[in-house]
């Protein structure tokens, strides 16, 4: 019986360890270059590197293959990723992009007057400014699906490069020039006081 017990317990032990190692695993070598800018499990703590921890997992799938095309990025993107680009395989993307996805998001920190007026311009746009309601794409909570990108608990300093650069389509989106080039810089502020996660 005392065999038993023990085979039990050390059963369900390697059970556990196998399962925390599956929640963990990450494709070798290329994830630690990730890491050494994006920070642990990508939750960057520099503010203008995006956090990738808990974004879409085929967000970060395009977004890691759309770095391959220099036209179409912005020139601090280009300077960052291209050279890292450039040698990870098609293989590596979609198993990246898992790993990073799978890891608990950073959460928002919308508070005050100007989170308030963001959240109004996130829920219902900004007509004034041909700025559509964000969250008919980007989810009530800012949560993102599929290739739409996790906005909330980003970086606020990186939200709003990344909003500038899609108003003056220095970062080219056929959906996201056009609803943000009459944005105005209050918005943009208001904005990312809705979203970011600092």
């Amino acid at each position: 019986m005392k065999c038993i017990a023990v085979l039990t317990i050390t059963t369900i032990a390697v059970l556990h360890a196998a399962r925390a190692e599956a929640q963990d695993t990450k494709p070798a070598g290329i994830a630690a270059t990730c890491e050494s800018c994006h920070g642990s499990k990508g939750d960057s703590t520099v503010t203008s590197t995006p956090r990738l921890n808990g974004q879409q997992a085929a967000y970060l799938t395009q977004r890691l293959h759309d770095f391959r095309d220099p036209t179409r990025q912005e020139p601090r993107a280009i300077e960052s990723m291209w050279t890292v680009m450039k040698n990870v395989d098609d293989a590596s993307i979609p198993l990246l992009a898992a790993y990073f996805a799978s890891q608990a998001p950073t959460q928002a920190q919308n508070h005050g007057a100007l989170a308030a007026k963001g959240r109004k311009i996130y829920a219902e746009g900004a007509p004034a400014q041909k700025v559509p309601s964000c969250q008919s794409c980007h989810g009530a909570h800012g949560d993102g699906n599929g290739a739409i990108p996790r906005l909330a608990g980003q970086h606020a300093h990186y939200l709003t490069l990344q909003l500038e650069s899609l108003r003056l389509s220095m970062r080219e989106s056929d959906i996201m020039h056009p609803n943000t080039n009459e944005m105005t810089d209050d918005q943009i502020n208001a904005l990312v006081a809705y979203l970011a996660g600092n």
